[in-house]
């Protein structure tokens, strides 16, 4: 019976231990899929062209992520992008200082520690049929996924509207380029005639645009990118700034010049005694002259 029991106390002890590490394994696993990103993560079937398809779609990407190093994942994205046939409309790469500390080691030294972040927003344009291939390529740089928003607007409607428009527009031009030659005969007329020909020439040109740029955005994607990293710390020891004092004369040169300054100031008043001589003068004769008198009262 001992034997027994102490078979199956074994066999549950076991039983719980592989299960805990299944159960670990599990959490472990589930905890690299969140923090693991690879190239189908951020990808959507929103991104990819599809063959023979009737439908014309905007398609647009906003994705903000971490790298290892922002510098590093811009020139590979931006290498990307030119390989696939694509261009950089804006990128802004910046370095931000967080907090700046300067801690004096030496007599002439002085550690200066810098927190900074650097980041980096980036607009790029491929084309449309390589989009899934370049938004799969810039996920190798992703180390932290914050967000990817991937969207497909269908403008089909959109541009069936505007050419309906500019036919209509064009043959409208036409009727009334001929009632101008044929009709037009007062000068009111005309000019009326000139100004409503003007107008849907106008309007004519400005769905011509519309479309253009409609078909720009279709035939080229825009993805606009977010990229930050870690905040880093920069050490650097510079030299350190001299007290006030330190850059005083010596004794020897502050007494030759303290006797320099004695002898202009001794000049000064012996010029200033010069000019008022004749006060001097004035004064000291009237002093004696009213002595004498004070003596003979």
């Amino acid at each position: 019976m001992k034997t027994i029991a102490k078979l199956g106390l074994t066999t549950l002890v076991v039983t719980v231990v592989l299960f805990s590490c299944k159960k670990a394994d599990a959490t472990a696993e589930k905890t690299a899929d969140y923090t693991t990103t690879d190239s189908t993560a951020i990808s959507s079937s929103a991104a990819v062209e599809k063959k023979d398809s009737k439908q014309k779609f905007i398609r647009t990407a906003d994705i903000k992520f971490k790298v290892k190093n922002v510098v590093r994942s811009t020139y590979a994205i931006e290498n990307a992008t030119q390989k696939f046939g694509g261009f950089v409309t804006y990128t802004n790469l910046q370095s931000t200082i967080q907090n700046q500390i300067k801690t004096k080691i030496s007599q002439d030294s002085t550690l200066e520690t810098t927190k900074y972040t650097v980041e980096n927003n980036i607009t790029i344009r491929v084309p449309n049929t390589q989009l899934d291939t370049v938004i799969k390529t810039i996920a190798k740089q992703i180390d932290f996924l914050d967000f990817r928003v991937i969207k497909a607007d269908d403008v089909s409607l959109k541009l069936l509207s505007n050419q309906l428009s500019q036919k209509r527009s064009t043959n409208t031009e036409k009727r009334v380029e001929k009632a101008i030659g044929e009709k037009g005969k007062k000068i009111n007329d005309i000019m009326e005639a000139e100004n409503t020909l003007a107008n849907q020439k106008e309007a004519n040109d400005n769905r011509k645009i519309d479309n253009l740029s409609l078909q720009d955005q279709i035939n080229f994607s825009t993805i606009t990118l977010q990229l930050y990293q870690n905040e880093t710390i920069r050490q650097e020891t510079i030299a350190s700034e001299k007290d006030s004092a330190a850059y005083k004369p010596n004794l020897g040169i502050q007494i030759i010049d303290a006797l320099k300054c004695g002898w202009y100031f001794l000049q000064a008043i012996l010029i200033f005694i010069i000019n008022i001589w004749p006060f001097i003068l004035i004064s000291g004769g009237t002093f004696l002259i009213y002595s004498r008198y004070l003596k003979k009262q």
